[in-house]
């Protein structure tokens, strides 16, 4: 009896094909795609302390997308913030979301969204909502 047999894939390749997947699925906002609708719910958990048009506890969130972090006139900033060179990009905001404090850790901020989805619905209203 002639068995022939065919070479295998290294196990190696399936550990990478799932590395990857793993990496791309964890990446957050970069290939999230959020829905403003649904943000436009959760905001409402930001509305303790933020407003869109009016600053409050939190500085107003109108404009926020593309804005320098710490600019809004007539919001008392930390000093770190004023000075932390950020700009609301859709990245930094996903960042900013996970953990403020990670960020800046001398910001008045305390809040954090773990979700990914979640946080990429909500940056999707500011985008949409705040302008």
């Amino acid at each position: 009896m002639n068995v022939r047999s065919t070479p295998a894939r290294p196990r190696s390749f399936a550990s990478l094909a799932l590395a990857t997947v793993a990496v791309v699925c964890s990446t957050g906002l970069a290939h999230a795609t959020g829905n403003a609708a649904r943000g436009q719910t959760l905001y409402k958990g930001c509305a303790d302390c933020h407003s869109i048009n009016e600053n409050a506890v939190g500085p107003m969130h109108k404009g926020v997308v593309g804005r320098k972090a710490g600019s809004v006139p007539g919001y008392d900033y930390s000093a770190d913030l004023k000075n932390s060179g950020i700009v609301w990009t859709e990245d930094n905001l996903d960042k900013w979301l996970v953990g403020p404090q990670a960020m800046v850790p001398e910001t008045k901020m305390f809040f954090d969204v773990p979700d990914a989805q979640d946080r990429a619905d909500i940056i999707a209203y500011l985008k949409e909502k705040a302008r």
